[in-house]
């Protein structure tokens, strides 16, 4: 992997965030209150950073990813899990193993590193997962430079995604925001969201409340009014922290059976190692 270097701020556009006070608000107390009959929101952050590790350990020496460590990442994966099975073969996983590597590559920018990884793979609706799968794992691997940037975060094409959640504006649900998808974007909505999390009594784990927030406040959507893309993923009329769960990947495996949810070609789980984040 290549070293890590530092990020210049001339290099990235960083657009201003209108964001409601209001919504950031109750995202916070919807987040804490809904944790607390699951062990408390600490507990949510010790699963983040325990997902983080798997993926830094895995990934240590990339270019000898093997399959079966591959595999096991992407049960932890909510966007990727159900669509990824075709390339889960030596004889596809060998070119998705050099495109995961060039995604350390820092003598490219973050965007184009995506795209290039995105261009390995069909063009298509069916392949959109792609994209969520470049940003998963250089989020998991190293958190602190990547935030999360799944197109559940934002989604400029389909004005989609947290930031819509949290936009100020009387009438967010009938305009288009006029901010792109690009890695500016969301470092400066994770700037903006840490800052406003220490300022409400969050000081330690910044980065770890900072996805468990964008994760319940899609959640909130998702139960509201159903996701798009995501609908096949989450159907089942639960509570919020359910579907911030499956946001964060920390129900990839059902506790005591070993059984995951990642889907095959054929539609059949596969079964790994027993791993109990949450339950």
């Amino acid at each position: 992997m290549a070293s890590i270097c530092a990020i210049k701020p001339k290099e990235i556009e960083r657009p201003v965030l209108d964001l409601s006070g209001d919504a950031l608000r109750a995202g916070i107390q919807a987040m804490v209150t809904g944790a607390e009959e699951h062990g408390g929101i600490e507990r949510y952050v010790d699963a983040v950073k325990l997902k983080s590790s798997m993926f830094q350990q895995a990934m240590d020496d990339i270019e000898n990813l093997e399959l079966e460590a591959f595999m096991g990442l992407c049960t932890f994966m909510a966007t990727v899990r159900r669509r990824v099975g075709p390339w889960l073969k030596e004889e596809s996983f060998a070119d998705v193993r050099e495109g995961l590597a060039s995604l350390f590559d820092d003598e490219e920018p973050v965007d184009a590193r995506v795209e290039a990884f995105c261009a390995r793979f069909p063009n298509d609706k069916k392949h959109r997962w792609v994209r969520d799968l470049a940003t998963e794992v250089m989020h998991n691997v190293e958190p602190d430079r990547f935030p999360l940037m799944n197109r559940w975060v934002w989604d400029a094409r389909a004005n989609t995604g947290v930031l819509r959640e949290i936009w100020h504006g009387d009438n967010v649900d009938h305009i288009t925001i006029p901010v792109g998808d690009g890695y500016g974007t969301y470092l400066m909505l994770r700037e903006e969201l840490s800052q406003f999390l220490s300022e409400n009594g969050f000081f330690r784990d910044i980065l770890q409340y900072v996805d468990i927030f964008c994760a319940q406040v899609y959640a909130q959507y998702i139960c509201e009014q159903g996701g798009s893309y995501l609908r096949a993923d989450f159907t089942a009329p639960e509570d919020p922290m359910q579907h911030t769960r499956r946001l964060l990947g920390l129900d990839g495996v059902r506790p005591g059976s070993g059984r995951s949810r990642l889907k095959s070609i054929d539609g059949e789980a596969f079964v790994i190692d027993d791993t109990t984040l949450l339950n």
